[in-house]
Order: C-alpha cells, then structure tokens, then sequence
C-alpha cells in the first residue's frame, strides 16, 4: 500500500480514537445515582489567588454509594473547597465536619434520569459525528493521492471499516451507560 495513503488511514484511526477517548471523559462527568470522585472534577477552588482543580488540594473518595468526601491536605482549605463546591453549580449541598467535606449524593427522579440519559445521547452524537467527519477528511485526502482507483476504493472501504468500528464502539459506550443512569 501507498506510504501516503496509510498515513491518511492512519490519521484519520488517531481522530477516531481521540473522539472514543473523549465520549469517555464526558460519560464519566454525567453522573448516574452512583457517587464518584469524577463528579468534582469539574469543581476550582482558589488556591492562594490562583484557580486550582480540586484533585490537586484535597483527596476526594467514596465511602459509599452516596456519600463523596473532601479531605483537604490544608485545613485552611476547607472553606475555598466547600465555596468552589457551591460555585461549581452542581447541585450538591457541601457540609463541613472542621475536618473534612461530606457531599451526600441524593437519589435521582426518574425525569432526571431521562435528562441525564438525552444528554449522554447527544454527548453520543457528537462523537459520532466527529468520527464522520475524519472519514470525509480521510476519503477526501484520498482522492487527491496519484494511485490507482483499486487502491483508492480499496482505501476509502478501509476508511468505511473503520468508521463503522468506531460508531459501534460508541453506541456500546451509550447504552452501558443508559443502562447504568436508568438503573435504580
């Protein structure tokens, strides 16, 4: 095979991978009944004047289903957490114990459930079209190569092959999800 075309081939592999990669990261963020130590990821506290990421001030574990833990390694810390906390808007109610931050994970409502469920959907779609969208740049780019037309069809069935991995990756990734969110 043409050193070119598998370059194509191989670039437009690494923008599918990367969009996988990416459907994880924001399926993890979407929380489903279940505490996790990734639902404060999102959450910044003022670190002496500067935004830090929360992670990098505190350890945060769960004991349990439904409780989440802020353990600060400064205890002066513990009121810029439970503030980046409320700040963060999302929706839990920080209480401070003077030693550590306890975040009680209530239950969801079965609407809640069904947002939580469309917006991994549309978090889905996205991805897919990301992985569509490196199938166009591959075949495009491998219309502009000089070789054979059996080398290009051939290439551009790769491509296809490819996408359609990628696409089935992605809705395995949806539906363990749904499963997980509708799950009580």
């Amino acid at each position: 095979m043409n050193e070119e075309i598998e370059f194509i081939i191989d670039t437009a592999k690494e923008q599918m991978e990367n969009a996988i990669d990416h459907l994880k990261k924001e399926l993890a963020n979407i929380r489903a009944g279940k505490a996790s130590p990734a639902m404060l990821r999102s959450v910044m506290v003022d670190y002496y004047g500067s935004q830090t990421p929360l992670a990098q001030v505190a350890n945060v574990n769960t004991p349990d289903a439904r409780t989440i833990t802020v353990q600060p390694w400064e205890k002066n810390m513990l009121q810029e957490i439970e503030r980046g906390i409320m700040i963060s808007n999302l929706g839990f109610n920080p209480m401070n114990n003077g030693e550590s931050i306890i975040i009680n994970v209530p239950a969801l409502t079965e609407e809640r459930r069904r947002e939580l469920a469309k917006q991994a959907k549309a978090e889905t779609e996205n991805d897919k079209v990301s992985v569509r969208n490196a199938r166009k740049d591959a075949n495009n780019d491998i219309k502009k190569v000089d070789v054979s037309d059996d080398m290009k069809k051939n290439s551009e069935a790769e491509i296809q092959e490819l996408t359609d991995k990628y696409i089935k990756i992605i809705d395995d990734l949806y539906a363990k999800k749904e499963t997980e969110i509708m799950t009580v």
